[in-house]
Order: structure tokens, then sequence, then C-alpha cells
């Protein structure tokens, strides 16, 4: 074979995709994965405390919001079962004014009914808004991973997004990831 047709052969037979970069660089200089240089045994307990103790917050953090997003939601439907219910002879059967007067057994039959019936949506609803306000506070962004506590130079997660779970910085415009 002469150079000419050596040179055609490998021109067609590279595709398009022969041409790309075999591997994907890193992010950032600071993302790629060099050996990290582990911590010692006391270090890397302290550190494990330390972050379990952050965990724990962000765990209580976003079990409040979410307990006083239910409770403030779910509140009529609270309030209509506990009447239905305290109303009901074969309940509680309360001597309350409004027991004798406004209600008997089948209103409050009814009320525990609707009640129950109320309570399906209401729980969709508060739990659309419990993410909304967790996605636009970045409440998951506390969370921080165990390497933290093993290797050294390994930075907090709200570090990098600009402030304590990426609170009091605006949405990040730039997209990051290979497609």
């Amino acid at each position: 074979m002469s150079d000419q047709d050596i040179e055609d052969f490998e021109a067609d037979s590279m595709s398009d995709t022969s041409r790309m970069i075999p591997g994907l660089p890193p992010y950032n200089m600071e993302d790629q994965l060099l050996p990290m240089e582990s911590r010692s045994r006391w270090g890397c307990w302290m550190w494990t405390l330390l972050v379990t103790g952050a965990n724990f917050v962000a765990f209580l953090a976003n079990f409040i919001i979410l307990f006083f997003i239910f409770t403030i939601v779910l509140t009529p439907t609270i309030v209509v079962v506990y009447f239905g219910f305290q109303c009901h002879s074969r309940v509680l059967h309360s001597d309350a004014s409004y027991c004798k007067t406004l209600l008997d057994d089948n209103s409050s039959s009814a009320l525990i009914i609707l009640g129950f019936v109320m309570m399906s949506p209401l729980i969709v609803l508060a739990m659309a808004v419990y993410c909304g306000l967790a996605r636009r506070l970045r409440l998951f962004m506390c969370f921080q991973p165990y390497t933290r506590a093993l290797y050294k130079g390994v930075r907090w997660r709200w570090y990098e997004e600009g402030g304590i779970c990426g609170c009091a910085r605006e949405w990040n415009n730039h997209v990051k990831a290979w497609v």
C-alpha cells in the first residue's frame, strides 16, 4: 500500500466519536481524583462526631420545619375529627352545649368522615409546601458527607455554595454537567 492509500484508509475508518477526549476533564482542579491524606485515628473520631452533630442538627431543623408545616396545613382536619369524636355518643360523648344542641350521632359521624376525607389532599399540599421550601432554602445541602471526617482537605458543602446551606446565595445559573 502506498502512503496515500494508508492515509485514505485511516481517514475512512475514524468515526466522529474517536476524535473525542477519552476521559472527561475534572470540573475543577480541586475536584481531581488525587489520593487524599487520611486523618489520624483520634482526628477521624473527632471529625466523625462533628459531622454527625452537624447532620443531626440539619435533621432536627428539617423535622421541625416539616412538623410546623404539617401542623398548620392539617389544622382543619384535626379540628373536624376532634369535634366529631368528642360529640359522638359511642366515643367520648361530651356534655358540652354544642354537642347537645348542634351535633347528634349522625352529624358527628359525618364530621369524622369529612375529616378523614379532607386529610389526603391536605397531606399532599403540606408535602408540596415542604418540598418547595426545602428546595428554595436548600435544606438538604446542610447534610455533610462522612468523607469529611476521613480525609483532610474535604470542604464543607455549604462553603462551596456561598453560605450556610446555600441560603445566602442566589440560585446558581451555571450548570456544571457534561452532556
